[in-house]
């Protein structure tokens, strides 16, 4: 079994605690015509250098009943900044359109395979998985971009269209696991698509 989630796999549930105090689960989402799940967390450059245009597109699709959903895994052990506090006073700080929610026990991040952050993960009404991988090309730096591969798979989705790429690599850093060095991946984690050779 691949260490993460298959096209067309159902969202694993989750009951997690938001940096508005409240505890959320998958339920809480469901009227959302597509759910965006995506791993990210407090410092990683990548999360930082792209937050900006994963905002742009969470308001674009807004309107459409697509709902964004931030889960930040990260140990706090391996890195303070991490912590729930962080998480709060970033919230307060940037006002994300999103639900902003800490998987202490990473449990929820093993369940999704989450390999890096940021990792998106776009579900369907039926809560099936249609695309997963990257937001962008270039997601520490914006400004050199060539394509936002997460609006891309939402606009093909929501005009009913196949998704072209529905499976992208993620780009940015590991997911900081307890226990391990901060680039350590689970064994059978592995890129989601292996490079073509010329």
């Amino acid at each position: 079994m691949a260490f993460t989630l298959d096209l067309g796999d159902s969202a694993p549930d989750f009951n997690l605690r938001a940096t508005d105090g409240n505890t959320y689960s998958l339920a809480d989402f469901a009227d959302a015509k597509a759910l965006v799940i995506f791993f990210t967390c407090n410092h990683c450059p990548y999360v930082v250098g792209s937050d900006e245009v994963t905002r742009q597109t969470a308001e674009k699709y807004a309107g459409q009943g697509v709902k964004f959903v931030g889960i930040n895994a990260n140990s706090a052990n391996t890195h303070p900044d991490d912590d729930y506090p962080h998480m709060v006073e970033r919230m307060q700080e940037h006002n994300f359109p999103w639900t902003y929610l800490r998987d202490e026990s990473q449990d929820v991040a093993l369940a999704y395979g989450a390999l890096r952050t940021p990792h998106f993960y776009v579900f369907d009404a039926d809560r099936k998985l249609v695309y997963t991988g990257r937001g962008v090309d270039n997601p520490r730096e914006t400004s050199k971009m060539t394509v936002n591969d997460l609006d891309n798979a939402l606009a093909a989705h929501l005009a009913g269209k196949a998704i072209s790429q529905p499976l992208t690599n993620p780009i940015g850093c590991n997911v900081k696991w307890d226990g391990q060095d901060a680039h350590w991946m689970p064994e059978e984690a592995c890129d989601l698509v292996w490079p073509v050779a010329a």
